[in-house]
């Protein structure tokens, strides 16, 4: 089980994401009940009943899933997961970003699959607010390295909106 780190602190993850098995589709798939992170799928194939049966919902947005057909629902989730299934595939930064700047999405940003700790300082700047580690990854070492491998930054980000030249004169 993934170790979940939320607002830099490790913590007991409540949401369980829906998997779709073999041999399941997204409109046969049974929904369960409680905090359920949904896939894009579903989503998209099931909104009307998920609200209808969830007050809590949860959506996970896989790489080439594009966040613009879900700008319009962003009131509906208190969580979105963006799955990194390579620790190589950067797609998930754009992602959070676009959720975060463009879209002003206030709700917990989470990264899962392979999130490792030399990534979280990068996630955060692009707005994540929650890290589902990789398995087998220490959470203790990770709050401690992934968060301030540098003393200061350059460039702009979600929670830096001005530049290094312009808070050095400031």
């Amino acid at each position: 089980m993934a170790q979940l780190i939320k607002n830099q602190s490790v913590t007991v993850d409540a949401w369980k994401t829906l998997e779709i098995a073999e041999g399941e589709t997204p409109e046969t798939i049974a929904l369960p009940a409680g905090d359920i992170i949904f896939p894009f799928a579903v989503w998209q194939a099931r909104k009307t009943e998920i609200i209808s049966k969830h007050k809590r919902i949860g959506l996970l947005i896989q790489p080439d899933e594009r966040v613009e057909d879900i700008a319009a629902d962003l009131d509906y989730f208190i969580a979105i997961a963006v799955n990194f299934p390579q620790f190589v595939d950067g797609r998930g930064y754009s992602s959070a970003s676009l959720l975060r700047q463009r879209y002003k999405y206030q709700g917990e940003l989470r990264a899962v699959g392979d999130v490792l700790h030399d990534q979280l300082f990068f996630m955060q700047r692009v707005g994540f607010d929650s890290y589902a580690l990789k398995d087998g990854k220490n959470a203790v070492y990770a709050l401690q390295a992934g968060f301030s491998p540098f003393s200061e930054t350059y460039q702009t980000s979600t929670g830096q909106p001005e530049p290094y030249f312009r808070r050095r004169t400031a």
